[in-house]
């Protein structure tokens, strides 16, 4: 599998660095896409060592600066010649945040990295996609969309530049699965445009994982004592970067796109019925996603969004 070329964002830590063990052992050539080298070296010389695989690739790449993803894309197609598996897991995920931040492009930090910047990036590589034999995307979505069953819930998208926030809490938690919920959109807009073009695009819902140090760290006040005691019984990364290898790489998946899997590699289906005690199902259970994400409106919104920060950089 040498030949083979997969791309994880955010691979130092957490599911991205169990993802990069997997991918290496398997024999796959990795690039490990993340935002601080000096971090992520010893990370990939541990991983290069436990595996025995000499190809493994660092590359530095800030997914919420489009400068950053164009440079790293620009630098990719010059040193390879195809990309077979592009995985988005790298997420902002600052819990107890106050501060409303803006990314470069005077986006919500939220949405800059958990959704706009895959979304920029997938754009940028899809001509090296379209080299491979079998071109894959995969996009970490989160159960936090559930929060959606919620029918007074609703993305805000008067507010993603803060153009509200003076006058609006911020909350970090809400904006992470707001930014999650558009990303979800933003997949299946992603496998209609590039469908014929053998391109597959999936997100894939985390469940229960047991956090990071460097994420948790990055929480405030109680998040962090509640993260620290969730990760006492969530299962290791290492059960959810199997599921990734496994929708990157079976036959079973080859011909899936524009769908939503979960955690026992199932397609989970737009909800029906959101009232009374099938939304409890719907919440508490694993075989439904919110009828919100397929919305035509709020992907559009979404995607138009998405479409008008690209063509200003580029312009």
């Amino acid at each position: 599998m040498k030949d083979k070329i997969t791309v994880i964002t955010g691979a130092n830590s957490g599911i991205g660095k169990a993802a990069a063990y997997k991918f290496a052992a398997e024999g796959y050539r990795v690039v490990m896409a993340c935002r601080n080298l000096a971090i992520s070296k010893p990370v990939q010389q541990e991983i290069m060592a436990s595996t025995g695989s000499q190809t493994i690739d660092l590359m530095e790449l800030d997914v919420s600066s489009f400068d950053s993803i164009q440079t790293f894309c620009a630098a990719f197609k010059a040193r390879y010649d195809k990309l077979d598996i592009l995985i988005h897991n790298a997420a902002f995920l600052s819990h107890g945040e106050t501060e409303y931040k803006l990314s470069p492009e005077r986006v919500e930090l939220s949405f800059a990295t958990n959704a706009f910047g895959p979304l920029y990036m997938t754009e940028l590589l899809a001509d090296w996609l379209d080299r491979s034999h079998d071109p894959r995307v995969l996009n970490a979505c989160t159960t936090n969309i559930k929060n959606f069953f919620d029918p007074k819930r609703a993305i805000e998208f008067d507010n993603l530049r803060g153009e509200h926030r003076a006058t609006r809490r911020y909350s970090s938690y809400k904006m992470y699965g707001d930014s999650k919920m558009a990303f979800l959109m933003l997949t299946f807009k992603m496998a209609e445009q590039w469908r014929a073009r053998g391109i597959k695009v999936n997100a894939i819902q985390i469940n229960r994982v047991k956090l990071s140090k460097e994420t948790v760290a990055k929480m405030k006040s109680h998040w962090k004592a509640l993260a620290w005691a969730q990760n006492l019984t969530n299962p290791h990364p290492s059960g959810m970067a199997d599921h990734y290898f496994y929708l990157c790489t079976s036959d079973s998946f080859k011909h899936v796109t524009g769908q939503l899997i979960n955690h026992r590699r199932e397609i989970v289906q737009p909800a029906s019925n959101e009232q009374g005690l099938n939304q409890l199902k719907n919440i508490f259970g694993s075989s439904y996603y919110p009828k919100y994400a397929i919305e035509q409106s709020n992907v559009d919104q979404v995607w138009g969004m998405g479409q008008t920060l690209i063509a200003a950089h580029s312009s």
